[in-house]
This record gives C-alpha cells, sequence and structure tokens, in this order.
C-alpha cells in the first residue's frame, strides 16, 4: 500500500522545490490560514501539562466540545457522549475496526477512507454519484443499495461540506438521507470537519434529523488552521454509548490518550467567541471569493467544475478534452495530474485516488496555495464579503490564480 494520495503529493511537491522546480501546491488540502491568536497563546500557557489524561479526553475539552455541539447545530449531548482522538483520521479507524460490518461510501470521496477499510479487512461498497447532483449522495443510491440486503450491518460516511468537491447538502436533502438512514438502521458517520467553512455559515448537521443513528466527526485541522495539533473528536448518540467504550478500549492499548497542551488548548478553540467567530467568518469569506473565481475561469475553459459550498476544494471534470488528451497518450486521470506537474508545475490529485474510475478525467485542487496570515489580517480590516475583490484575491492568492492560468493555459497549448 503506497503513502495516502495527499501526503505523497505534498512530499513529492517539496522535493521538485527543493531540486529547484516552481510548483504550485494545490494537492495537499490543508488550511492556508492561521491558528487562532487566543488558541495559541491558550498551548502556550498549557505547554507545561505533560500527565496522561483519560483515554477518552480531557472531561472539561469533552464538554466543551458537547456544548459546541448544542450551541452551533441544536444537538443536545452531553461530555459523555465525547471522544477525543489524535486526529479524526484515528478515531475513523478505531471505529471501523470495533464495528462489523460493511463500509459504504459515495463516490468521490476522501482518500483514507477505503484504504482503512481495507487494512482492516473490512468490505468496502462504493456508491456513484453524478455531476448534474453535484456530485453528491441521493437518497435513491442509498436506498437501493441497502435494500439489497436491508439487515445487514454497516457504517454509511457522508461527509459536506465535500472533500474533494466542495458541494454540501441542503436541509432538504439531509431530511431524505435521514428517513433512509432510519429505515436500515444505518450507523451514519457524518464527517463534519469541514462544517465551520459553510461558505455562508449555514451548515446543518444530518444528526439533527437523524440523531439516534449519527456520530459526528470534526477536529480542529480544518476550520482551526490546527491540522498539524492533531486532535479529532467524535460526538455520539446516547445510543451508540457502547460503540463509544469499545473504542475507547482500543485507544487505551493504542495511542492511550491525546497530547494534554493540546487538549488544553482546544477548549478555547471551541468555546467559541467574538474572535473566533471574526476569523471564521473572514476565512469563509476568503475562501467563497477565490473559489468561485477559479471556479468561473475554469468553466470558461470548458473544464466543467462545480462552484464551490464550502471546504477549499474544487473538482474539475476535463473529460471535454478527451480526445485531444488521448492524442498525448493521457488515457487516465493519474497520467493527466502527472503531466501537469511535469510540464506546468501545478500540483492537483487525480480522481482515481478518490474513487472514481481511471478513465474518468476529474481532479481534486485544492485551493490553498496562499498567504493566509497576511489575507485574514487584511480582512480583519473589512465589514463584508463584498469587500474581497480582485485586487485583494491578486495579491494576497497570487499563486492559486497564477495556477488556474498556468493549468488552462497548459490544456490549449
Amino acid at each position: 500500500m503506497p503513502l495516502s494520495a495527499t501526503l505523497l503529493i505534498n512530499e513529492k511537491s517539496d522535493e521538485l522545490i527543493k531540486n529547484g522546480k516552481m510548483v504550485c501546491k494545490l494537492g495537499l488540502g490543508q488550511s492556508p490560514f492561521p491558528v487562532p491568536t487566543s488558541v495559541v497563546e491558550e498551548l502556550k500557557v498549557n505547554a507545561h501539562q505533560k500527565s496522561y489524561l483519560p483515554v477518552k479526553g480531557l472531561p472539561q475539552l469533552r464538554a466543551a466540545v458537547a456544548d459546541y455541539h448544542r450551541r452551533i447545530h441544536r444537538i443536545f449531548s452531553t461530555e459523555e457522549d465525547v471522544l477525543i482522538g489524535p486526529g479524526s483520521k484515528e478515531l475513523m479507524f478505531l471505529l471501523q475496526y470495533v464495528y462489523y460490518g460493511d463500509l459504504v461510501i459515495p463516490t468521490p470521496s476522501w482518500v483514507s477512507y477505503a484504504p482503512q477499510a481495507q487494512i482492516i479487512g473490512r468490505q468496502v461498497r462504493w456508491l456513484c454519484t453524478t455531476k448534474e447532483n453535484r456530485w453528491l449522495l441521493s437518497p435513491e443510491e442509498l436506498d437501493a443499495h441497502c435494500a439489497k440486503d436491508p439487515h445487514k450491518p454497516r457504517i454509511v460516511i457522508l461527509n459536506y461540506p465535500s472533500n474533494p468537491v466542495g458541494a454540501t447538502y441542503n436541509i432538504e436533502e439531509l431530511k431524505q438521507l435521514a428517513e433512509v438512514a432510519r429505515l436500515y438502521k444505518i450507523i451514519l458517520l457524518s464527517d463534519e470537519i469541514y462544517g465551520e467553512l459553510h461558505h455562508k455559515g449555514k451548515h446543518i448537521s444530518i444528526a439533527r434529523l437523524y440523531p439516534e443513528g449519527t456520530i459526528i466527526s470534526s477536529g480542529l485541522s480544518k476550520w482551526c488552521g490546527a491540522g498539524g495539533w492533531r486532535l479529532g473528536t467524535f460526538t455520539f448518540p446516547s445510543s451508540l454509548r457502547w460503540l463509544l467504550d469499545a473504542m475507547a478500549a482500543m485507544a487505551s492499548e493504542t495511542f492511550t490518550s491525546t497530547s494534554a497542551p493540546i487538549q488544553y488548548a482546544a477548549i478555547r478553540a471551541f468555546e467559541g467567541g467574538t474572535d473566533i467567530e471574526n476569523y471564521l467568518w473572514r476565512s469563509r469569506w476568503i475562501l467563497d471569493k477565490l473559489g468561485n473565481k477559479i471556479a468561473a475561469q475554469l468553466n470558461e475553459a470548458d473544464i466543467f467544475t462545480p462552484p464551490p459550498e464550502g471546504a477549499f476544494y474544487l473538482w474539475p471534470d476535463f473529460s471535454n478534452y478527451t480526445d485531444k488528451f488521448q492524442s498525448r497518450g493521457i488515457r487516465n486521470s493519474s497520467a493527466l495530474c502527472t503531466k501537469l506537474l511535469e510540464e506546468s508545475g501545478v500540483a492537483i490529485l487525480p480522481g482515481f485516488s478518490f474513487g472514481m474510475q481511471p478513465h474518468e478525467l476529474v481532479a481534486r485542487l485544492a485551493y490553498v496555495d496562499i498567504d493566509g496570515t497576511k489575507a485574514i489580517n487584511e480582512a480583519k480590516l473589512i465589514k463584508s464579503a463584498d469587500e474581497i475583490d480582485d485586487e485583494f484575491l491578486e495579491h494576497y492568492c497570487g499563486n492559486v490564480l497564477k495556477a488556474t492560468n498556468l493549468i488552462i493555459d497548459w490544456i490549449k497549448s
């Protein structure tokens, strides 16, 4: 098994840069923004914390996460429903390990869901989506799959705003998916790590609609800019307390507990406040304006790209250039991305890494190669998203705009 595709493209890009090649890094999905100052200060204050913490997590942090979900999502949980881990990726692995059942994943989907299941030896069932449906899972597709074996235990992963597409579900779509999940008693893992990066600040957790069977996955990596801090959270319904306890038992024999200073600092992040809200809104404004500008440019170049609704990803479809690519020996998304990197210096990831068929000429573009610190500091001086204009984007997000032009020039050349 190779390295995770997102980590591999980052290491390859860094190696090319080290060797003197210009590379626009649009492969790894890492937040471009700094960790909020108040959260960093809390980490400094707690750097001395050195004791092992409870396996399930620091009680104050678990309470802060539960309160966050009550405050933001109207989901009524307690600290006893929360499990803390060293990144949500680790918690997802433990969930699959302790729960015997198929893993059901819509395509396209994040690169690590399926490999984790394969490591453990679980069956992976892929559900197809279409660009006509914004690459989102339809209730009809989920129902058709579950109806074949209605009593089979299964975990269905729902990730939104979506990595890799940047699309999200509206309330009616979530209601219909919740009805299907309830009918088949599905355990729904709702990966909402990008929830706070809904560009309009209107993320809705499906746990409001299917509370008895939904586990909410979140953490600090995307909305708080703290990917390297490695802190993830799972929030369970009380009916699945047995599953939380089983995961905690596994955790006690593997990672023991999550870093103490990080947990203490994370309390500040989940408590929120005016500074966190301002940070989030300015992050959303920048990502919304930048993502939609790039999508418009790609669509003008006949590269079908759904406009993003959240996160910091685009999902360009290059199939209109199939004949042109084949004349150059490019017959799959992996070859497409390899040639693009070699000949233009732009690093994006092939759709194949996200569960698509090799011949489908789609790719993920992470528009994160920006000066996030300067951009968000400048955004503090403005009062609305309307003030994020082309001049702002050129000044603070120039690498991504340059990369977009390089992609278009390469396609046309």
